[in-house]
């Protein structure tokens, strides 16, 4: 029997792996988890570097030219009732921006507020500096599910959020990958760090 390689390319943590117990413990539980067998390493490492996704409508996501690739996270004080937002931008320039906010509306909203108000951010950024896409990686599944109406908006954040994207994406095209939390994903512990760090500012 041949040997196969197990490239894993969303998951706790991305590489190549020679058994499949390795690979299942990568994306056993992994929402969105990419994964492939190959015979040939070289192929295995060729899919780690195409560059291509899924997402949850079985399309293909690439990272091509003139599109953004941002992480988002969020953070909240009980004490300061202020809410903090991280983005991490992962193009050939990194990007690190970091926002902090008290508006008693979305603070009812705790760290969901601040992952919120970075996604609106990151799609700003996007449009200022024109890009035709953006990929949104994110850990809270409302980040996707109150965009494209699978969740009702009913508090205040969730409802500015929802009117934001409606309009939005006649503007630009977005996609939406979600990853664990605190999963060891690269992205998504820097934007996390970084919405804690807001609350410092």
């Amino acid at each position: 029997m041949k040997k196969k390689y197990y490239a894993v390319k969303a998951g706790r943590k991305i590489g190549i792996y020679d058994t499949w117990k390795e690979c299942e413990e990568q994306i056993k539980g992994f929402s969105n988890a990419q994964y492939k067998s190959f015979l040939r390493i070289e192929e295995a490492k060729n899919f780690l570097t195409d560059n291509k996704l899924i997402n949850k409508n079985n399309e293909e996501i690439t990272c091509e030219e003139n599109t953004l690739i941002a992480y988002v996270d969020g953070s909240y004080d009980k004490i300061t009732k202020c809410y903090g937002s991280g983005i991490y931008i992962e193009n050939d320039e990194k990007v690190y921006l970091k926002f902090k906010g008290n508006d008693e509306k979305f603070s009812e909203s705790w760290n969901v507020a601040g992952e919120l108000i970075a996604v609106m951010e990151a799609i700003n950024y996007a449009i200022k500096n024109n890009y035709d896409k953006i990929n949104i990686y994110y850990d809270y599944e409302g980040i996707e599910k109150w965009a494209d109406g699978t969740w009702n908006a009913n508090k205040y954040a969730s409802k500015t959020y929802k009117e934001f994207i409606e309009p939005i994406k006649e503007k630009i095209k977005l996609n939406f990958i979600k990853v664990k939390a605190h999963s060891g994903n690269k992205g998504n512990e820097i934007a996390d760090k970084l919405a804690k760090e807001a609350l410092n500012k």
